[in-house]
């Protein structure tokens, strides 16, 4: 995909398309007013008519008009012009590339009303479109066996207006390799459990490495896990025959002395919920139990790719959840690599005892920062629906930076306290604590028992379980949080 500035008059560009805003109160945006006019007013006529209402995701696609040098145009609503903000244009960005991307236009021109500076700088811009131009090519890797339907024509993408028009480029490539990043994520999270296996995503790991120059793959086998005393990940893995893997990446583009940002991802490749078993209506969804493993990756490969001055570690614990006749059971008591013992209440709190261990492994590496994300908790889906992954962590500069990357890469999060007592419900008569603390405050609870972990350490904890896919009609991985933490790494390294 090519993305560049568009900077002579629109209706001269011999392009596929233009993409044209169009208020609900009939007005057309500042841009398209200059092509209504070389048209010979036909923009204002249709409008007049009543043809387009231009209401927030509306589009409708004309050919042939006259005066102008593109073959079609096409009308983007923007909504209320009062309440014009970031938010709408992102909208009406969104809709118009999706349309595009179900036609055979390989070329367009976006020209929407952009909000002020502060709202979406050229940078950002630039960003946004290439990441929402690659969210509208993406196609799922479904395994039908029908003829696919053709991959969408378009190829180049001009987009305005800008101030900066270096900055917006610095966007579009930026953007773009947060956009490919995406793709590593969704293709990897959306394929079944019986594919995507914890030997399977090691090996994809693998085969990245080799594609990404100067990131470097490790993998920890079964008894390579075993030698690192790994005792609460190989309790969720010892009901399955799927064996686990611990997959270590490194990224080294600062001096090798210089502390890595390291990123855990949960990488439970399905769960059954174990012998605490789930209820069966949506378990399928369970595949995508290891989308914080696939963002890892998937963010690694980013950092490799644009080149990062900044050096980054991603830890993925890879298992499978079962109920094997060799399952760890509720009451049983895991040693953790910290030495710590857990009482396993409930089997399916599997996620924080992988995590657990990847987080004591972390500690190596003498790391700047330490991120663990992971589909988590149900209760996190509770507080915050789908909106907003839950972010807490005991370094208040750690999570504000996590925070405002969200904003910034429209890819948000939300802070939840994370305070001393809750990690009270995790108290055990018969272990150093147990692995559930009770329904009440389920996400922080969880989070509390990692923070149990981390102590001397500056880290966060992103429970991603109701923003990394959905569910439905349009069932698939979404690419969340790979923006919020690719903005997290581009903006370090930009320090």
């Amino acid at each position: 995909m090519e993305f560049g500035v568009w900077s002579k008059s629109l209706a001269s560009l011999e392009i596929d398309c233009l993409v044209l805003g169009v208020f609900e109160e009939g007005e057309l945006s500042g841009e398209a007013r200059s092509v209504d006019a070389a048209t010979g007013g036909r923009l204002r006529k249709l409008l007049e008519r009543g043809d387009f209402a231009g209401r927030p995701g509306d589009t409708l696609l004309l050919g042939d008009l006259p005066g102008i040098g593109a073959t079609r145009v096409l009308l983007t609503g923007l909504g209320t012009k009062k309440l014009f903000q970031r938010k709408a244009w992102r909208r009406a960005c969104q809709a118009a590339l999706a349309h595009l991307a179900r036609t055979r236009i390989a070329s367009c021109a976006i020209a929407l009303d952009r909000p002020e500076a502060k709202q979406l700088d050229d940078y950002y811009f630039g960003r946004q479109v290439a990441e929402l131009a690659g969210a509208a090519l993406y196609r799922i890797n479904d395994l039908k066996t029908a003829k696919k339907p053709p991959a969408p024509a378009l190829k180049r993408v001009l987009a305005g207006p800008v101030r900066k028009a270096a900055a917006a480029q610095k966007g579009f490539t930026h953007g773009a390799a947060v956009a490919a990043a995406q793709v590593i994520q969704r293709d990897l999270a959306n394929l079944p459990g019986n594919i995507c296996t914890p030997s399977f995503l090691a090996e994809e790991a693998r085969a990245l490495g080799r594609r990404h120059g100067g990131l470097k793959v490790k993998v920890l086998d079964e008894p390579a896990i075993r030698r690192e005393k790994m005792g609460c990940l190989l309790a969720v893995s010892q009901g399955s025959h799927q064996p686990p893997r611990f997959i270590v990446l490194e990224y080294q583009g600062a001096k090798r002395d210089e502390p890595p940002v390291v990123l855990v991802g949960k990488g439970v490749t399905f769960d059954t919920g174990g012998i605490s078993l789930k209820d069966p209506p949506g378990m399928d969804e369970m595949k995508f139990d290891m989308s914080g493993a696939a963002a890892v990756i998937a963010t690694l490969t980013l950092a490799a790719q644009l080149r990062l001055p900044l050096n980054v570690v991603g830890l993925v614990a890879a298992v499978e959840n079962m109920p094997g006749s060799k399952a760890v059971k509720p009451g049983d008591i895991a040693t953790s690599a910290s030495g710590q013992t857990v009482e396993i209440l409930n089997t399916d709190a599997e996620g924080r005892l992988i995590l657990c261990d990847a987080l004591h492994y972390a500690r190596r590496f003498r790391p700047a920062a330490v991120v663990d994300i992971a589909t988590l908790t149900g209760a996190c889906v509770v507080a915050l629906g789908h909106h907003h992954a839950g972010l807490m962590g005991n370094d208040e500069k750690l999570v504000a930076e996590l925070h405002a990357a969200g904003l910034r890469s429209d890819d948000r999060c939300w802070q939840l306290p994370l305070t001393e007592e809750y990690g009270e419900a995790l108290k055990s008569n018969f272990a150093d604590f147990a692995n559930v603390g009770g329904r009440d405050g389920g996400a922080i609870t969880a989070a509390a028992f990692l923070g149990k972990f981390t102590q001397g350490l500056k880290w966060a904890h992103l429970d991603v379980a109701g923003v990394a896919y959905q569910s439905g009609a349009q069932k698939g991985s979404t690419g969340r949080p790979t923006p919020l933490l690719s903005d997290f790494l581009i903006q370090r390294a930009a320090r």
